[in-house]
């Protein structure tokens, strides 16, 4: 996806010109904002594919920010955070961010994370046959991509929706944090693992935690309930 719409939000000019002068050589085309408001209004206006997102922003914070955002895009979303704290990566990933990247990093490490979330992203767009899962209490839509559990929609992102339809087209089979990292993510990501087990939380707390249970220290699986 070279032609893929990408934009870069953080307040410091050297991570600016660092990241753009990455994704110039690779031909893409991208945007960039210095502060939360001007960043919203960026995202509203380019619509891009993809969001390199800073925590820490002025005027508007990449917290308030990336909410809003879930709320009118499933951009892929990349968290940029200096600080140490794992709350701050944690709260970002349960409100939509798809990976994440502590900082310092290293430019390399973000291309390849930004060149795999866009063929993960573009093979997704490619027609293929999937079919409807459907169990008592929770009935899954690939084609439209929606979710209903007791016949209420459930709202998922697009990474949660992936990992449930991976997790239940095999029920009961357990499913290790380095497959579905693999499956989701794409082979070529080497990110943290916990960012499996945040995308399971937020997906347990949306549709009940009966339906994801935890195979301690080895993975998750979907557990299919009766009526």
């Amino acid at each position: 996806m070279s032609k893929a719409k990408i934009l870069v939000i953080d307040d410091e000019p050297a991570i600016l010109n660092l990241v753009t002068a990455y994704l110039r050589s690779e031909g893409y085309e991208y945007y960039t904002a210095a502060d939360g408001l001007s960043g919203l209004k960026a995202a509203r206006t380019y619509r891009p594919d993809l969001v390199v997102l800073d925590i820490m922003l002025p005027g508007m914070d990449g917290i308030e920010l990336l909410t809003q955002l879930r709320r009118e895009s499933e951009a892929y979303v990349i968290m940029l955070t200096a600080r140490a704290e794992e709350t701050d990566k944690i709260i970002g990933l349960s409100i939509g961010a798809d990976d994440y990247l502590t900082k310092p990093f290293s430019p390399r490490e973000l291309m390849a994370r930004i060149k795999a979330a866009l063929r993960r992203m573009q093979n997704i767009g490619e027609p293929k046959e999937k079919r409807p899962l459907v169990f008592p209490q929770v009935r899954i839509d690939p084609g439209a991509r929606k979710v209903w559990v007791q016949e209420k929609e459930v709202e998922l992102t697009t990474m949660e929706f992936d990992l449930l339809y991976l997790l239940a087209g095999q029920p009961g089979m357990v499913f290790s944090r380095d497959q579905l990292l693999e499956k989701i993510w794409g082979s070529e990501y080497f990110g943290d693992l916990r960012v499996v087990d945040v995308h399971v939380s937020h997906l347990r707390s949306k549709l009940g935690s009966r339906f994801i249970s935890t195979a301690r220290g080895v993975g998750y699986r979907f557990e299919v309930e009766e009526k």
